[in-house]
């Protein structure tokens, strides 16, 4: 497993998505607003700037997510397990349509073949119908 404090995973997301986005930190800022929550941005240029610059921050919690994942218009999802990886050490693997996951210790450690065949049993366990009659 990687130390902690080399997992940029949530960092990385963040500056590469607001620079397919054409967004100042500013500009994201202003965007990070939760869609349950008030009307107020949950996220500061500071915040933000030191996150992209890999300095500490607080873990942010779920509104502040949810927050982030808007402002970044990507799914609640891609913002949670990159959070969970930077800031938790949870690897999660992920089928294809990103409609399943699981969380797995040492995932990142196996091989692509065997995260590929991790990949197989998720997506065969959630097609499965688990409705009682």
């Amino acid at each position: 497993m990687t130390n902690d404090a080399e997992r940029t995973e949530l960092s990385d997301l963040v500056r590469e998505r607001r620079a397919e986005l054409g967004l100042s930190l500013r500009a994201l800022a202003a965007r990070c607003i939760d869609p349950e929550g008030t009307d107020e941005p949950l996220w500061k240029f500071a915040v933000l700037n030191r996150l992209e610059r890999g300095l500490p921050v607080i873990p942010p919690k779920l509104p502040e997510l949810r927050a982030l994942a808007a402002g970044l218009d990507t799914h609640l999802l891609i913002v949670q397990g990159a959070a969970g990886w930077q800031f938790m050490g949870i690897e999660a693997a992920w089928e294809s349509s990103m409609r399943e996951r699981t969380l797995l210790e040492g995932y990142l450690a196996l091989s692509s073949a065997d995260q590929d065949r991790v990949r197989s049993i998720i997506r065969a366990w959630g097609s499965v119908d688990r409705t009682l009659d």
